[in-house]
């Protein structure tokens, strides 16, 4: 395997690492989820990244500390599209740290070239949050040093957000706002025991001129 991919997981270590020290000192016991949603096609931060679309997710928490697996596969063609791993650290005060690892499935899984790695920070105040994404690497769409920041306010059932970035994000790879748009969360119960959560969302990418709509369902 190449030297570089010495590097693949580097920062996904570093923030388990740094929050299995702080776990040691904690009696909270971990728990692991698992979970996926079914959504009309996949949007990411005001681009399509696929049609009809299952997202499997499982994750391991504790305490502050979770790490996980995320993926993407369309419905449509029976073919996996995007396999993620990430790692993240959400302190008390609002402040989170974390690691993502973007891998598309039409790639080596073992060539590090194909793994897009990307520090993340977010920043959470009553309703309020903020997020800032840094992607170093030139792999799997990204250009290398490709910026997204998003703010974003949660009502009961709904959530506005605005998002802007740079490189893969935009047309001419210049910062621009790139995705702004509204979710609405709904849950029907079927019966005493089993009930079905619904969303749907309103995403315009003023940069590229499209509007997608998307409605999803949580299992």
């Amino acid at each position: 395997m190449k030297k570089v991919s010495l590097f693949l997981f580097a920062a996904i270590l570093l923030v388990g690492s740094f929050a299995s020290s702080a776990q040691d000192s904690t009696a909270v016991k971990g728990a692991w989820t698992a979970g996926a949603d079914l959504v009309s096609s996949y949007i990411w931060r005001g681009s399509k990244a696929g049609a009809f679309s299952i997202q499997p997710t499982v994750k391991y928490v504790n305490g502050g500390f979770s790490i996980g697996a995320w993926g993407s596969g369309d419905l449509t063609t029976g073919a996996p599209e995007e396999a993620d791993l990430f790692a993240a650290y959400a302190f008390k005060f609002g402040l989170s740290l974390g690691a993502t690892d973007y891998h598309y499935n039409t790639s080596k899984l073992f060539d590090s070239s194909n793994h897009a790695i990307e520090a993340n920070l977010g920043y959470a105040v009553g309703k309020f949050s903020l997020s800032g994404n840094y992607i170093f690497n030139a792999a799997s769409g990204a250009i290398g040093d490709d910026k997204y920041f998003e703010a974003a306010y949660q009502f009961p059932t709904v959530k506005l957000f605005v998002g802007g970035g740079d490189g893969w994000y935009t047309n001419d790879a210049s910062f621009q706002v790139c995705n702004i748009g509204i979710t609405a969360t709904k849950t029907i119960k079927i019966s005493e025991s089993f009930s079905l959560p619904l969303f749907g969302s309103v995403i315009v990418n003023p940069n590229k001129e499209q509007i997608f709509y998307v409605i999803g369902i949580s299992l």
